[in-house]
């Protein structure tokens, strides 16, 4: 049996913020730990604190108090460890689809040289499904090839951590399971997987991807429930679907939001 590694530690975070006088809370004491390689997808309603969650680990916001390291050195800011992709398309417009990758990539000043990186450029872009648009700019693309340009500037970085902030809920219900398919692909091609973080308020894309589900809470601004989903991979989506443990779980995890959200409501009232 492999023993793998906690990559990521966080434990007892608050993080809060000032609003006209009021300190408003949005984490409190969540505590979690991602081992390497594993993909972990966090969902919850609106309001439970995942998308704030995720900028932590990007290095973007900090919490004003608890533990977060990843590789056992304290977080202090954005790092190179860490892909990250967006909800929204985050391509720099004045360069084409292969320059977006060529600029992630020359961040690294790993000794590469220019026609290495192309070399590594132009595959991401094939591997993706986008060979005929590498001179193409974001303007001349879909929501969808746009965010794919995305994921392969994410991998060509190889980054050993890909955190992702509801990705594919910007793009139409066939491209997005195609960007499920492909991450998964991507994810699992290379020699070493990388450890993933993954937003979403989509259950089924949830079990459909991840090690590990993380289930937040908008009524304690922590860590509700974690649910190992242990089906084998490669996944199926069709034969989830038709899987008496895969409708228990998800009807579980469903009841596990709505109990939640009927909390937080009553609690408005």
């Amino acid at each position: 049996m492999v023993i793998l590694l906690s990559k990521i530690i966080l434990r007892d975070m608050n993080f809060s913020y000032e609003q006209q006088n009021e300190n408003i809370k949005v984490i409190e004491n969540a505590t979690m730990e991602i081992e390497e390689g594993q993909f972990v997808s966090i969902i919850g309603p609106s309001g439970c604190g995942k998308s704030t969650l995720l900028s932590m680990l990007c290095g973007l916001n900090f919490p004003q108090s608890g533990k977060f390291e990843i590789d056992g050195q304290r977080v202090t800011g954005p790092g190179l460890d860490r892909g990250v992709v967006f909800q929204h398309y985050s391509l720099f417009p004045w360069m084409s689809a292969k320059d977006n990758i060529l600029f992630g990539m020359e961040q690294l000043k790993d000794g590469k040289t220019r026609c290495e990186m192309e070399e590594t450029a132009n595959r991401y872009l094939d591997l993706v499904g986008l060979e005929g648009v590498r001179g193409k700019y974001p303007s001349q693309l879909s929501g969808g090839m746009q965010q794919r340009v995305a994921i392969a500037r994410a991998f060509a970085m190889d980054s050993p951590i890909l955190l992702m902030d509801e990705p594919f809920s910007a793009v139409d219900a066939k491209n997005r399971m195609m960007l499920q398919e492909l991450l998964l692909k991507l994810w699992d091609s290379g020699e070493k997987r990388k450890t993933v973080v993954f937003v979403t308020h989509d259950v089924d894309e949830a079990i459909l991807l991840s090690d590990r589900i993380i289930v937040m809470s908008a009524k304690t601004k922590s860590v509700r429930e974690e649910v190992r989903i242990d089906f084998e991979r490669p996944r199926s989506r069709s034969s989830l679907s038709k899987s008496s443990k895969y409708i228990n779980l998800r009807n579980s995890l469903v009841q596990s939001l709505f109990d939640d959200l009927i909390d937080d409501v009553e609690n408005a009232v």
